[in-house]
């Protein structure tokens, strides 16, 4: 007999995983989850795809997934972009491998040779006689390259819906755009593009255990002791008036005290979008780059110039699988594999037209930080994995997310507070019961099972 599903067309059974302050342990472990996931919540959201410098000429293409789904976004001739799914319509095969690509005029499978204009219709088929019949004319096939449901492209920022019906982009994002907005108005042309390569780094964890990290201001000053603090340490036995240097900068915000987190505040928006950084951030410090003010002067008047550069975000997190960091120029985006497997891509952006010292900063912060060969960055990984491994004890079932909760926190759709309240990361997981279950059929026949007690749906 076939296995009795837990939680597929059980929406009561997903709700219940999510009570006020506590996550079930089976939405970071369970298999069935992550393929729900996959169906619904990566499906029924918008999505980071890419950045339009990933592919700037007409017939430049970028692959890489969204959620389980290979696409493929490609510049078409009008300068247009069009994000396909990558299957040829034959026998599926992947027609751009992952990353970027130059495809020309044409998508060519390298199986059976079909091709594809860019706009992902069908041009051409070996031996065509061979399909000139009615059943072929009726096919799938025939359609050519599925595109996906929706897309947007905001200040060159590619996002898209895999479903052709669902909540809208601005409706989605709302007020959360103006991180994107302040990141792009940091360069003095009002234009980011993608440099400097990528950091690709495996992570053994739930993809949204990265997600809850990022806000996360009461583990930097424990975690990154041994080495932000390490770091430090080295720095203060320096001989005085020894200039610092601009690692030890990156480094010592880390293990700033919980008085200086807590400070800082956090802003939460609704759908699971949020950021630390409001009065105060990591990146606030920074010695002043020659040359850029004036320069962010010349663009944009020294009022506005200083409102740009006077915020101080530090991790914006766009629901799913994105943070970015607008001061920095850095963008990571963590792609689920399994419920166990993460894939962490870290993106640098370069301001157009601002100094090279500026952009500078950026590769070292994230080669600091962020990279396979980081230091700061295998601090977080080890916790991940420890995590991922405890959750699979069942001595409890509940992850605790109720620091600083308050019950009125439910009916605001924006709010600041405390910088160490972890109302953000449970503003995340109503998102995610939110989506898991909007598209799901509550009119199954199956009898659902018990959701754990005390679940609040």
């Amino acid at each position: 007999m076939p296995r009795t599903s837990r939680y597929r067309d059980h929406p009561e059974a997903i709700a219940a995983l999510v009570r006020e302050t506590e996550v079930h342990r089976d939405c970071y472990t369970d298999p069935e989850i992550f393929a729900l996931e996959m169906e619904h919540l990566f499906a029924n959201t918008w999505v980071y795809v890419g950045h339009a410098s990933q592919a700037p000429q007409p017939g430049d293409a970028y692959a890489t997934t969204v959620g389980d789904q290979p696409v493929v976004m490609v510049r078409q001739a009008d300068a247009s972009l069009r994000v396909l799914h990558n299957r040829c319509a034959h026998k599926g095969v992947q027609l751009v491998p992952d990353g970027p690509a130059h495809v020309g005029n044409i998508f060519r499978c390298p199986y059976h040779a079909w091709t594809y204009r860019t706009d992902g219709s069908l041009l051409a088929t070996p031996l065509r006689e061979g399909y000139a019949n009615p059943a072929f004319q009726q096919s799938e096939a025939k359609r050519g390259l599925a595109p996906v449901g929706a897309l947007r492209v905001y200040r060159d920022f590619v996002f898209c819906r895999l479903n052709p019906e669902g909540v809208s982009f601005e409706d989605f994002f709302g007020d959360s755009l103006s991180t994107l907005d302040n990141m792009v108005d940091r360069s003095p042309e009002g234009r980011l593009e993608v440099a400097g390569g990528v950091f690709r780094y495996l992570h053994r964890c739930n993809w949204k255990m990265l997600v809850d990290n990022q806000t996360d201001t009461c583990h930097p000053m424990v975690a990154h002791q041994s080495s932000a603090g390490t770091a430090v340490r080295v720095w203060q036995a320096a001989p005085p008036g020894t200039p610092k240097p601009m690692a030890v900068e990156l480094f010592a915000p880390f293990v700033n005290p919980y008085d200086f987190f807590e400070k800082m505040g956090i802003r939460v928006w609704d759908n699971g979008h949020g950021h630390t950084g409001v009065a105060d951030s990591l990146h606030a410090g920074y010695s002043p780059i020659p040359g850029y003010w004036e320069a962010m002067v010349a663009a944009y008047g020294e009022e506005r110039a200083g409102r740009i550069l006077g915020e101080v975000r530090h991790n914006t997190i766009y629901f799913p699988n994105i943070m970015v960091k607008g001061p920095i120029q850095t963008l990571r985006l963590f792609k689920p594999l399994a419920a166990d497997r993460t894939l962490v891509e870290s993106w640098t952006f370069r301001p157009v037209g601002a100094p090279d010292l500026l952009f500078e900063r950026t590769l070292m912060y994230n080669r600091l930080i962020n990279a396979p060969t980081s230091v700061v960055g295998h601090d977080d990984l080890e916790v991940y994995e420890r995590s991922q491994e405890g959750l699979r004890s069942r001595g409890a079932d509940w992850v605790n997310l109720g620091r600083l909760y308050d019950p009125a926190e439910r009916g605001q759709a924006t709010a600041v507070t405390n910088g160490t309240n972890e109302w953000q990361m449970r503003n995340q997981m109503r998102a995610w019961v939110r989506y898991m279950t909007a598209s799901m059929d509550a009119g199954s026949s199956e009898t659902a099972p018990a959701p754990p007690a005390g679940a609040v749906a």
